[in-house]
């Protein structure tokens, strides 16, 4: 079972993404599960605590990623949802953790690792 779930949402070729106060990272959003909270509960949970204005249609898993960080040996666990809506503004809730909220192209952008490895299998780069 996974130990994070993040939101995948996409609007006119944007993804959902919010960055990271601490290393000014862009990720997309979603956290760690607490104690026996589903992957999908959790998401809801964490969307509610960073953009809590931001409205979900539903939520399909699209993927469960385990895999190891090639650089730093971190093991990501991650479940992927795909949200069929997306809507609302994109207001702080946790000001201590993110700094910033925006849909925006998926490339060009400092990326966290996992959010990198989840562009690369949605946006494989053409060439």
């Amino acid at each position: 079972m996974a130990k994070s779930s993040k939101l995948l949402a996409v609007k006119r070729g944007k993804v959902l993404l919010v960055r990271r106060k601490r290393d000014r990272l862009w990720m997309f959003p979603g956290g760690r599960k607490r104690g026996r909270e589903s992957a999908k509960n959790c998401l809801r949970r964490e969307i509610r605590e960073e953009l809590p204005k931001l409205r979900l249609g539903k939520l399909e898993l699209w993927k469960e990623v385990k895999a190891k960080n090639r650089f730093s040996g971190r093991k990501m666990s991650d479940a992927i949802f795909v949200a069929k809506r997306a809507s609302g503004k994109l207001a702080i809730g946790d000001k201590k953790e993110i700094d910033r909220a925006a849909w925006r192209k998926p490339r060009g952008l400092r990326l966290t690792p996992t959010s990198r490895y989840i562009r690369d299998k949605v946006f494989p780069k053409r060439g």
